[in-house]
This record gives C-alpha cells, sequence and structure tokens, in this order.
C-alpha cells in the first residue's frame, strides 16, 4: 500500500494548523486544518491505491464542509471578494488564511491540488459526465482575468465609498455568487462536453494559482525509459496538460490539478509524482 503521499500531507496540515494557532490564539485553525489535512490525505491514499472515487469522496468532504460550515453557517466568504474585503480590513481572518494557505503560498508546494481536491464548486462539475475534453481548448482564458478584475474594483468601491453593512453584502455576494459559479459551470460543461471548462475559462482564483503553481513542488513527471508514448495520459487529462514534456513550461503545466488519473492510466507505470 502507498501511504508516504498521505503521511506527508497530514503533517504538512498539521503544522500549518498549529502554526496559525500559535500566531493567531484562535483554536478553530486547529479543528479546521486538522480536518482537512486528514481528508486530503484519506483521499490521496485512496486514489494512489486505484480506488476509483477517492478523489470524489474528498471532494464533498471538504467542499461541502467549506461552503456549509464555514461559508453559509459561519458567515465567511470565501470567494475572492471574501479574500479582498478581509485583506482591506486588515484582519487575518479564515478568508485571507483559506487564500493564503491554498491558492498563493500552498501552490508552490502542491500546485494546483485545492482544484483537484477541495474546491466545492468542482465537486459538482466532476460529477458530470464529460471527465475528459473532446473538443480542445478554446481561447476564452481571459475571462478570468475580466472577472478577477471586477470582483476587485467591486469591493475597492465598496470602501471608498464607504458603503453601509459591507459584511452582509459579502456575505449575499458569497451565496449569490455560488449560485452563479455552479449554474454557469454546469451549462459551459455540458456546451463543451468538458467538466472542467469553468475551471479553464471562467475561475478568477486561476490567477493566483497559475502563478504560484508553476513552481510546485510536486509534479508529475514521466520516466522516459518506460514510456511507449501511447498518449492515453494526455487523452484522459481533464485539464489538457502536456504530460509527456516534464519542462515546468509544457503547455497547460499550470493546470495540473494533481487528479493522478495520468498515473492510473500508464499501462507502463511510467509516470509519477
Amino acid at each position: 500500500m502507498k501511504i508516504k503521499g498521505s503521511i506527508l500531507i497530514e503533517t504538512i496540515f498539521l503544522l500549518i494548523a498549529f502554526l496559525i494557532y500559535f500566531v493567531s490564539g484562535n483554536v478553530f485553525f486547529i479543528y479546521n486544518f486538522a480536518f482537512i489535512g486528514t481528508a486530503v490525505a484519506v483521499g490521496v491514499l485512496f486514489t494512489q491505491n486505484g480506488h476509483k472515487f477517492g478523489r470524489n469522496i474528498i471532494m464533498l468532504a471538504v467542499g461541502s464542509y467549506l461552503l456549509i460550515y464555514v461559508g453559509i453557517l459561519g458567515h465567511e466568504n470565501l470567494l475572492i471578494s471574501g479574500f479582498w474585503y478581509y485583506l482591506f480590513l486588515g484582519v487575518f481572518e479564515a478568508a485571507v488564511v483559506h487564500y493564503l494557505i491554498a491558492k498563493i503560498a500552498g501552490p508552490f508546494l502542491f500546485g494546483r491540488g485545492w482544484c483537484g481536491y477541495a474546491c466545492w464548486i468542482a465537486m459538482i462539475l466532476d460529477l458530470l459526465p464529460y471527465k475528459t475534453p473532446v473538443n480542445g481548448r478554446k481561447d476564452w482564458g481571459y475571462i478570468r482575468y475580466v472577472l478577477f478584475v471586477l470582483v476587485l474594483v467591486f469591493v475597492s468601491a465598496l470602501f471608498i465609498f464607504k458603503v453601509n453593512r459591507i459584511d452582509m453584502i459579502m456575505f449575499y455576494m458569497f451565496i449569490i455568487g455560488n449560485a452563479i459559479y455552479y449554474i454557469v459551470g454546469i451549462l459551459l460543461a455540458y456546451y463543451l462536453k468538458d467538466n472542467r471548462a469553468f475551471c479553464k475559462y471562467v475561475c478568477p482564483i486561476t490567477v493566483f494559482l497559475k502563478m504560484s503553481s508553476y513552481f510546485s513542488l510536486l509534479r508529475v513527471k514521466v520516466d522516459k525509459n518506460k514510456c511507449n508514448e501511447c498518449g492515453k495520459c494526455m487523452k484522459n487529462c481533464p485539464m489538457d496538460v502536456e504530460i509527456l514534456n516534464d519542462s515546468r513550461r509544457r503547455e497547460n503545466g499550470t493546470e495540473c490539478i494533481l487528479c493522478l488519473n495520468c498515473v492510473k492510466d500508464c499501462p507502463k507505470n511510467a509516470i509519477k509524482i
């Protein structure tokens, strides 16, 4: 049984949990990161040992926890609007910690693992029938940058014009924003026959993820001595990553979500992390 990766993930999350606890004094972060770390570690354990739905189980566990418990019940806006809101307030709240760990600093270690194992939007999109893209890439990547800027400008305007009850506006933005994300994501998936179309073209969080993921320590690599270049790995990659090229500049390399489909599908066991 392959277990080293899971132990490493659990250890990292526990270290992060206690580090943030000592900095903030808030015991919530111990429970929060211990739960997420355990869930991710279990998911990786299932996936690496050949269980088909290991990643879906972990996404449902972590995604539901963040969406329902932290977001809806805890009134924390974990969308990018919430990140700007708390950052402008200068408050070390869950949204800021979440972004620093999962989407800004963390990807230097685990790339876009967030997208593959914890995103509450993708946890639903991955259940749709179009698991591998068939129509190639569209030149729509600019949408994510436009949305990124629009959200930043909107939240900035709320502070500049000193709008009342910004906290409630942020909460409603979280609810409404997620509803729009689900609708757009599902419609795009069916229109383009690609479950991950939303991630590739619309999600504004990828603006952060693409930058730090370029330097990710955890990367999918190919043993050229074993590989027979059958192309099965690239055909089954949901993010269109040029897997056979080990260079950091490989096509769509910063979009690898560490789903490990390529590892499982390789008939020569030539792919590893």
